[in-house]
């Protein structure tokens, strides 16, 4: 019985602490325009029944016999869509989406995928910068330096100096450039209609699971290109950005409450242990 009770509590022990690491995750990105915050929630592993003398026939309320676990673990890792507050920044290479499951496609590049082909991600993040080129053009590119793709599957591209942009609803971004001439670019955006089977690639990427054929995921229903008269659903505006929708009031609550599970579990296998130590001495 000890030796159960201490594996219980040492299985518990390391799926809190998957926990505690995304609570951490969490409260370092509270500054993270864009980012997404993830809650995890747990499920009993299995469990074994110790039935009573059959003998026993005195009367009870409870079930006959008694139920010994072997822990908890992650049962979901869900991911919070819900809309950041909007930040007013003036920039006006700075876009933030107004409406939930909406995101840029950015490319990344071989330098951050290791050597590996490039790959399409999809973003909320919107602090874009400029990348300029030797011909006198520039990319449109993220802090990581991906590029961010047009309606076209593009990486957008300016052929001259900016004097301004201005965005219209529908995602299409009406360039003014310093020796007087203007330019239409629409972004590439993608409505994700499900986004909790998205994959979180790092920092604010998200992407398809690798198993996404062996899930027998209906890609067309989950990931919907807004083009043409689609766009009318696209909700973006420049000279903001989107925060982070983090809520450290209960990230603290659940990292408190964590940390004390982790607490009451590590106790359990030190006292399982002296007991241990205990029967031993006996012997």
């Amino acid at each position: 019985m000890v030796n159960r009770t201490m594996f219980s509590a040492a299985n518990t022990m390391s799926q809190l602490q998957s926990k505690l690491d995304i609570i951490g995750n969490n409260l370092a990105n509270t500054n993270t325009s864009g980012y997404k915050a993830k809650n995890a929630t747990f499920g009993e592993l299995l469990y074994q029944q110790f039935n009573n003398d059959k003998a026993d026939n005195a009367p009870r309320q409870t079930a006959l016999g008694v139920r010994i676990g072997v822990g908890a673990q992650i049962a979901q890792t869900q991911l919070v869509t819900k809309q950041g507050s909007l930040q007013t920044t003036d920039r006006f290479l700075d876009f933030a989406f107004t409406d939930e499951n909406l995101f840029f496609n950015v490319q990344m590049n071989n330098h951050q995928l290791n050597g590996e082909p490039e790959q399409i991600v999809w973003t909320r993040q919107g602090d874009f910068q400029l990348s300029v080129n030797d011909d006198g053009t520039s990319n449109l590119v993220d802090e990581n330096g991906s590029y961010v793709l047009d309606a076209d599957g593009n990486p957008i591209q300016f052929r001259g100096e900016l004097e301004d942009v201005r965005m219209d609803n529908n995602g299409v971004m009406q360039v003014a450039y310093k020796d007087g001439g203007t330019e239409r670019i629409a972004f590439g955006v993608t409505k994700i209609n499900r986004p909790e089977v998205l994959s979180h690639l790092s920092g604010t990427y998200f992407t398809l699971p690798e198993n996404a054929v062996d899930l027998d995921l209906n890609i067309d229903e989950i990931l919907e290109d807004l083009v043409g008269n689609n766009r009318n659903q696209i909700a973006l505006e420049n000279g903001m950005l989107e925060q982070s929708n983090v809520d450290m009031s209960k990230e603290m609550s659940d990292l408190m409450q964590t940390q004390r599970s982790y607490q009451f579990n590590a106790r359990t296998v030190s006292m399982a242990d002296q007991m241990m130590g205990l029967v031993n001495s006996i012997r």
